[in-house]
């Protein structure tokens, strides 16, 4: 693994969090809610781009995905399920014996690395779909990590970026009420002063060679407990994109 491509503390926070990735009542309970959200327009998406139908069994069947920061597999193993053939890279070490351990009980082949993005970029591997999904405000330089992300996918490729605006709402729900006064994450899980409005994500991609076509914010709904897609992109949003063919 390349030197600073990847925040020691931030592999530190998430290792220690390794042993809770499938409590879906525990550290990562958020994430588990969120979870099918994010699936769904990921998969929508492609089936759309590829001409499929999204509720035919192994929708995905014949496409190659990295999970980039996988962590425990939460995503990773259900886009295996739709048939893709998925790569996982996650920098934290325990996190990757959870994530190989979990896909093995499951009797998934899942390629979990424990690298970079930078540096399978680097070695010419490419793929249809590459996945940034809630990493891209924990990486140390958010516009290298893209372009080495963007440059990792196929030519007709798309790719999926998930992450947090930058806004006083954000601060107020994502950080004071998620994390100090609903207990939902860990303290200390984010960094205000990381998060990046869809302008300036859209910009970096667009500098990467990719082309931002569909941005879609994600709300909770307290009456349910559940997450779903939104116009409402002041906190939580994700941006799909597409490399020229």
């Amino acid at each position: 693994m390349e030197p600073g491509r990847v925040d020691p503390a931030e592999v530190a926070r998430f290792d220690a969090l390794a042993a809770t990735w499938w409590d879906e009542a525990g550290p990562m309970r958020v994430l588990h809610r969120f979870n099918p959200v994010r699936l769904a327009y990921i998969r929508d998406r492609v089936c759309r781009h590829h001409g499929r139908e999204t509720d035919r069994p192994f929708a995905l069947e014949g496409l190659s995905i990295v999970d980039i920061g996988c962590g425990g597999g939460i995503l990773s193993e259900p886009l295996a399920r739709l048939g893709a053939d998925v790569t996982g890279l996650e920098p934290a070490g325990q996190n990757l014996a959870v994530a190989r351990a979990h896909a093995e009980a499951g009797g998934l082949a899942i390629d979990y690395r424990a690298d970079t993005i930078e540096a399978v970029a680097a070695e010419g591997a490419r793929f249809d779909v590459v996945l940034a999904m809630e990493v891209i405000e924990h990486v140390p330089d958010p516009e290298a990590f893209l372009r080495a992300a963007c440059a990792a996918l196929k030519p007709g490729g798309l790719l999926f970026a998930a992450t947090i605006n930058r806004t006083l709402r954000s601060f107020a729900l994502a950080i004071v009420g998620a994390e100090y006064v609903l207990g939902w994450l860990p303290k200390g899980t984010h960094d205000w002063d990381k998060f990046i409005t869809p302008e300036e994500l859209k910009r970096m991609l667009r500098v990467g060679g990719v082309t931002p076509v569909d941005t879609q914010g994600v709300v909770y709904n307290p009456l349910n407990d559940g997450w779903r897609q939104s116009r409402d992109t002041a906190v939580n949003y994700m941006v799909a994109a597409e490399k020229p063919a």
